[in-house]
């Protein structure tokens, strides 16, 4: 475990004024790099429960990650004397010469907070100090931090480093607050229309045999599922002329993984869920969604289709259907959609939440990333904003190997 403590940072006594008043503004806070989760496994399991912070931060979503991507942790530990005000767990990777640190998972994430203590209010002075201390901690080891997919205000509480959060992140989430009684939770995104939809879309299903709405229990039937999930998206992305996302074998087994994880009471990071046709047997499924679990709050993680089966039918649109009404039934308060603006989004989320990078520079070649970071994001919502030149470029990118080591968060 290697700690930085105020009287550790070199130039200390010869810093400018502006920072030496940030300094002594956090004179109480240590931070320790931890070298292994168990070590900090205790106080990561009791942030983790708190609802300000996101599961992607989680003990077992990150330990998978860190088991199958094959990139170095880096693991943040600030206290005051014996309690955990917060951790932030960083994965390692390296990219034309630039070594990245940011949170576990990358793209693969719907919405990052790090993990905080709930009554932890750094003032803008302490948390400049955190990012002076963060610096020399990772001098030498780090070039830049990016601590991508932040929101600045999460379910009622702002984030601890929000004045740090000045990039907005090239997409946006969309969310759909629950209620308990399902027709509730439809009255805010066009119920009638919506109740229409779905007479139309079971009736078509009974006219072919009917379907069944399933969450598969065997870990053999889980994993099959998720396997069919990745040919699925491979033949969507191949047809659209996309780059397949989900194509290398380390996110694969990374997902994988987190199937294996046991629920904690409703808690999982990852349960499949799926549209099944009665006639065509147990693979002849046209709609699949991962879904995460946390408190009351559900992301989607991801979905396919397979637009080769009742087409006419919207089994994805049918498949959303049952999940918001189950989750409304399980007591479940927000169901997450994730990052990216697309009109099935939009069309059952009235709540969209703009997210953050937040970008620190460590060496000399950081600031130099940095700087092209923030121009590339930029430039990407631009770009994102012209779907022409959106759909032009990812044709492009689909002709060339994707890893998780060249993948933009």
């Amino acid at each position: 475990m290697h700690t930085i403590r105020p009287a550790m940072i070199e130039g200390a006594e010869q810093a400018p004024y502006a920072e030496r008043q940030t300094a002594s503004a956090a004179a109480t806070l240590e931070l320790d790099l931890v070298e292994t989760m168990h070590e900090v496994e205790a106080a990561w399991k009791r942030l983790e429960g708190l609802s300000c912070n996101s599961l992607h931060q989680g003990f077992d979503w990150c330990k998978a990650w860190f088991e199958t991507s094959g990139e170095e942790p880096l693991l943040l530990h600030g206290r005051r004397g014996n309690e955990t005000l917060f951790l932030l767990p960083l994965s390692l990777k390296t990219r034309h010469g630039i070594r990245r640190a940011g949170f576990p998972g990358g793209r693969y994430n719907n919405l990052n907070t790090g993990l905080f203590a709930e009554d932890y209010r750094p003032t803008p002075d302490e948390q400049r100090a955190i990012v002076l201390k963060l610096k020399t901690l990772l001098a030498g080891r780090a070039d830049m931090v990016v601590l991508g997919a932040v929101p600045r205000e999460w379910r009622g509480h702002r984030h601890p480093l929000h004045s740090l959060a000045v990039q907005e992140h090239t997409n946006h989430s969309f969310q759909l607050p629950l209620f308990a009684r399902f027709e509730d939770t439809l009255a805010q995104v066009n119920a009638k229309r919506r109740r229409k939809k779905f007479r139309v879309q079971t009736r078509r299903m009974e006219e072919i045999g009917g379907y069944d709405y399933i969450t598969p229990q065997t870990p053999e039937e889980r994993h099959g599922l998720l396997d069919l999930f990745f040919a699925q998206k491979s033949t969507r992305f191949r047809a659209q002329g996309l780059p397949d996302v989900f194509a290398d074998g380390r996110v694969q087994a990374f997902l994988h993984r987190l199937l294996d994880v046991l629920p904690n009471g409703s808690d999982h990071p990852l349960v499949l869920h799926a549209i099944r046709l009665r006639q065509g047997g147990d693979n002849d499924i046209p709609a699949i969604a991962g879904l995460s679990r946390k408190g009351d709050h559900i992301i989607c993680q991801f979905g396919s289709i397979d637009e080769s089966r009742v087409p006419d039918t919207s089994p994805g649109e049918l498949l959303f259907w049952h999940m918001i009404e189950e989750a409304c039934g399980q007591g479940a308060a927000l169901f997450d959609f994730g990052v990216g603006d697309q009109l099935y989004k939009r069309s059952w989320c009235p709540v969209e939440t703009v997210q953050y990078d937040i970008v620190l520079p460590v060496s000399l070649k950081g600031q130099l990333a940095a700087q092209a970071h923030t121009a590339l994001t930029r430039a990407k919502a631009m770009v994102k904003r012209n779907p022409l030149l959106y759909r032009t470029l990812q044709r492009i990118r689909s002709a060339q190997v994707t890893t998780p080591s060249d993948k933009d968060d």
